[in-house]
């Protein structure tokens, strides 16, 4: 009789250990992920007060256009075209959900 083990059984993973091993130190490497990327934000007293409404902005893409023209050679203008219809689609969507929340703070 010879001692040669057959992988039919428990542990079948090439690699040597079994699945669940695999699975917790998955677990266990996005705990410590969390904990690092949450102590970057620093202290959450020093935060301004929250608003209880928000506004809807009429010209969603001054921000990224104060940047200048998109760096793409040749197709600065269909690409400022094309980021600039999702900007102001982002923000239609955003702002149909606060109005749906009841959160949009009305014009006076």
């Amino acid at each position: 009789m010879s001692n040669v083990r057959s992988n039919s059984g428990k542990g079948g993973n090439k690699k040597g250990g079994n699945n669940r091993d695999q699975k917790r130190s998955g677990k266990r490497r996005r705990k410590n992920n969390a904990k690092t990327s949450r102590d970057f934000w620093g202290d959450p007293s020093k935060l301004p007060a929250e608003s209880e409404r928000v506004r809807i902005t009429t010209s969603p893409a001054a921000v990224v256009q104060s940047l200048g023209p998109p760096p793409l050679t040749g197709q600065e203008q269909a690409a400022g075209h094309y980021f600039e219809a999702v900007y102001e689609r982002a923000v239609m969507m955003a702002g149909a959900l606060a109005a749906a929340s009841g959160l949009v703070q009305e014009d006076e």
